[in-house]
């Protein structure tokens, strides 16, 4: 792993939540602003 001495930083039980958690976040905003911007996409959920 490249990034291995970050763990020397930040303990893992902290790291791991914030880092998934911002992940979640991100994927969560970026679909939002798929269906809020785009008229295709919700035609294409309702069939």
């Amino acid at each position: 792993m490249n990034q291995g001495r970050i763990w020397c930083v930040v303990n893992p039980t902290v790291g791991l939540p914030l880092f998934l958690g911002s992940v979640t976040l991100i994927a969560l905003l970026v679909h939002y602003a798929v269906l809020s911007n785009t008229d295709w996409m919700a035609a294409y959920w309702g069939g």
